[in-house]
């Protein structure tokens, strides 16, 4: 439903990564006064990447994580440039800087910052200040269309700062709190254990026996990396049933194996794997959650410990609800919403579009449906995912295409373009077929990428430079 209605109202964003960035950006486009509040040094979220992970528990068993950013040093993006960008601001590769079509992640930062430095949006972020807590002002008072909000926060050596302001915006990602595997024995195995979070480097795993629990994008990852240092890599993996890439691997380096799942930690070092095999391990690297290991990147949990909203929004093995549309929470929306909780998405056009609906709800412009017609529409898809016997953790694991345009919709938001689809689509195939040369190699892509770079996204702006 649209209106001319155009109330301007004062906004707190949590959190300053791509999803932070493009909401303060449209809720500014849309008149509202905008305060991003951002715990780091500089902008960029998951892509700010922090070298200093030794004061980190190493398994992220912490309320409020010190390391924000789970990015290790020679990771590069598993998605090509291409499909990133936002609608208006695409990704391009620039002279001097990191131009492959699967950059490092180095140049993804400088392309956050860029449109940061864009759009004017750094005068509005307070860098190095923690969000302490988020709650409603006059609770138990629910009137959602005057519903306030007190954020507390503290900058580094400064006391705490309490403000009210009309709605919240949450967009701190969800890659940084570790969903760690549930393994007999885990708690009293009394060599190195750690997740992937805080996994920068190779070298200190020189010469050790490591076990990667989990064969997602990242456990292969860094897989192949220790295979230079490592004395053995034992990768462990739910199903024998790998990719013809990571076979391949497996396959040319002596010190790689698979296993299957772990049964028991020992406290003497002794790994047990299920098929009754065991070996003595110095290290083992937590890149996966729950009881799956999967072909994804590794999982994490979604964590708001400032968040206080007595109760009504819940996190429940991974489910963060009730959500209409992953965005809204009925009871308190329009001014409480989360941006960046869908995974298995691309994710910046599809940020943009949440904060676009936001900006635009706040405006007046726009209305939200009844509460019990989000109720009955968050009910129905619960159901549907039941029914498909997909597990409540994957709830927001959307993996649709056809979603992101249905989600675009509710604004006018544009479809995502044919060539992003398909050069998204291919990238994953030829990860799965080509594990250690698919960022360089690609020549399938020859004909879309020509589509893309002559489509208006690329060309909205004039000839620059590109890859």
């Amino acid at each position: 439903m649209v209106s001319e209605l155009n109330l301007s109202k004062n906004v707190c964003v949590i959190g300053a990564g791509p999803a932070g960035l493009v909401a303060a950006r449209e809720l500014r486009r849309e008149g509202h006064e905008v305060v991003v509040i951002e715990q780091k040094h500089d902008v960029g979220g998951q892509w700010l990447y922090d070298s200093k992970v030794e004061e980190e528990n190493p398994l992220g068993r912490t309320r409020f994580l010190k390391v924000h950013s789970s990015v290790y040093a020679s990771l590069r993006l598993i998605s090509p440039r291409e499909i990133m960008g936002f609608t208006d601001f695409p990704f391009r590769g620039k002279k001097g800087r990191d131009m492959r079509r699967f950059p490092g992640h180095k140049e993804l930062l400088l392309y956050l910052q860029d449109f940061c430095d864009s759009f004017g949006l750094r005068e509005h972020i307070r860098f190095n200040t923690r969000v302490e807590n988020v709650e409603m002002l006059d609770f138990p008072v629910l009137d959602k269309e005057h519903l306030k909000w007190v954020v507390k926060s503290k900058a580094e050596k400064e006391k705490e700062v309490e403000e009210v302001y009309d709605a919240v915006v949450v967009a701190t990602g969800h890659y940084s709190h570790p969903r760690l595997p549930s393994i007999k024995g885990m708690d009293a195995w009394k060599r190195k254990q750690m997740h992937s979070h805080i996994y920068r480097v190779p070298h200190p795993f020189k010469n050790e026996v490591v076990v990667v629990v989990g064969s997602s994008l990242s456990g292969q990852d860094i897989s192949m990396e220790l295979v230079n240092v490592a004395k053995e890599i034992y990768l462990s993996s739910k199903s024998p049933d790998i990719s013809q890439g990571l076979s391949k691997v497996i396959a040319k380096h002596d010190n790689l194996n698979l296993k299957p799942q772990i049964e028991s930690l020992h406290e003497d070092g002794k790994v047990l794997f299920r098929d009754g095999s065991w070996i003595i391990a110095d290290t083992i690297i937590y890149c996966t959650g729950a009881d799956e290991y999967k072909w994804a990147l590794c999982r994490y949990s979604y964590s708001f410990p400032f968040l206080d909203t007595k109760g009504i929004v819940r996190i429940e093995d991974d489910r963060v609800g009730p959500l209409y549309e992953h965005t809204f929470p009925p009871s308190l929306a329009p001014s409480l919403s989360f941006i960046g909780i869908p995974r298995k998405i691309i994710g910046f056009p599809f940020f943009e579009s949440q904060a676009i609906w936001i900006a635009q709800l706040l405006s007046g412009k726009r209305s939200l449906p009844s509460w019990d017609a989000m109720m009955q529409s968050i009910e129905e898809f619960y159901d549907s995912r039941e029914a498909a016997g997909i597990p409540k953790h994957y709830t927001h694991d959307i993996a649709e295409f056809e979603y992101c345009d249905k989600y675009a919709n509710y604004t006018g938001f544009p479809h995502l373009e044919e060539w992003r689809k398909v050069l998204c689509i291919s990238a994953i195939v030829n990860a799965e077929a080509n594990l250690e040369t698919y960022r360089e190699s690609y020549e399938q892509d020859e004909e879309m990428l020509q589509v893309a770079y002559t489509s208006t996204h690329f060309t909205q702006h004039g000839p620059q430079d590109s890859t």
